[in-house]
């Protein structure tokens, strides 16, 4: 995968920091190492397991995603497309300042799933915690294991396990439209971000297409399914309609109609770099992500910088841009 030459570090750089240290999501307050697990002063104890720190119960409205993550563990890879997609994306999120930065900090990604944007946060030489509230996390570890300049836990992001302002880059992409309370969420998120550091998010936002297509009326069955029926039934309709997209990828009329009347999402015209398998990959990937999520929040740009200044943060970034809106912000110094 192509890289940037890395700017000389300021000072110390990400990888020679110590990790923020982990702390009871309830307390606040410092855990101990003990056999199996982790310890809070007050008597709650965490498991870890296969060297993750878990931090919620196994089942949660998120299972869906794990299944997912782990079922299709390479697929937006940029190691593995052989493109550069994820890197463009989130440099673009970034921005140029942050994006020189990445070796000179810690990055708290929330929301990981497999990895997609770990790799690229790891390849600029950020020292990076991802967390996800899924099994993702285990995906995330096989494809880039634990290591001094990364970890990962298993966590909730409206309970996380840490003190609060720690973080030089709290970053949430693809995730905070999947969350029960969306401004809950970026509150969270921002109450993690040290002062003078950012936090760049991403959220879906309000789209006739999204309510002209079939896909609405399938996510009403699919996401009600048990995680492995769901999965199945999208892999079935990507099987026997991807085709039919491929066919008319080159007529505009035609690819609009069907657009609407197959809830299958693809990437024929949007990124015609990826052959036949990537595209499949690609389309089972996403189709079942927006089939079987089982939150599905919208908002504008307007109300997320509200969102956002109502969390303490300034210097706000908010446009449209990929899947709806992509933002960042950062907590004054003073």
């Amino acid at each position: 995968m192509p890289t940037d030459p890395q700017p000389d570090a300021v000072g110390s750089s990400g990888t020679d920091l110590p990790f923020v240290p982990l702390s009871c999501p309830l307390h606040t307050m410092p855990l101990t190492e003990v056999e199996g697990g982790l310890l809070c002063p007050t008597g709650d104890k965490y498991a870890v397991r296969d060297g993750i720190p878990r931090f919620v119960p196994e089942n949660t409205y998120a299972d869906a995603f794990g299944l997912q993550w782990t079922t299709y563990r390479t697929t937006q890879l940029d190691s593995h497309s052989g493109t550069t997609i994820t890197r463009d994306h989130l440099r673009r999120c970034l921005g140029e300042e942050t994006w020189t930065s990445l070796p000179e900090i810690q990055a708290l990604e929330c929301g990981c799933g497999a990895g997609r944007f770990t790799e690229v946060l790891l390849d600029r030489g950020a020292r990076v915690t991802s967390i996800d509230l899924s099994t993702a996390v285990d995906a995330n570890a096989v494809n880039f294991p634990v290591t001094e300049q990364h970890r990962i836990a298993q966590a909730d992001i409206l309970a996380l396990p840490f003190a609060p302002r720690q973080f030089d880059l709290v970053i949430c992409l693809g995730v905070i439209q999947h969350t029960p309370d969306p401004e809950a969420t970026i509150a969270s998120l921002a109450e993690h971000v040290k002062p003078g550091g950012w936090l760049v998010i991403d959220h879906y936002t309000y789209s006739i297409s999204w309510w002209t297509k079939s896909a609405p009326l399938f996510r009403a069955v699919l996401r009600r399914l048990p995680a492995r029926a769901g999965l199945r039934w999208t892999e079935k309709l990507v099987n026997s309609l991807l085709p039919l997209h491929k066919a008319v990828r080159g007529f505009f009329p035609a690819h609009i109609v069907v657009s609407r009347v197959s809830p299958v999402l693809c990437y024929y015209r949007a990124h015609p770099e990826l052959g036949d398998e990537l595209q499949r990959e690609w389309a089972m990937l996403d189709t079942h992500d927006s089939l079987t999520d089982w939150y599905r929040h919208l908002r504008s740009r307007k109300a997320i910088r509200r969102a956002l200044r109502a969390a303490g943060l300034s210097s706000i970034w908010c446009e449209k841009g990929g899947n709806g809106i992509e933002a960042r912000a950062m907590r004054p110094l003073a």
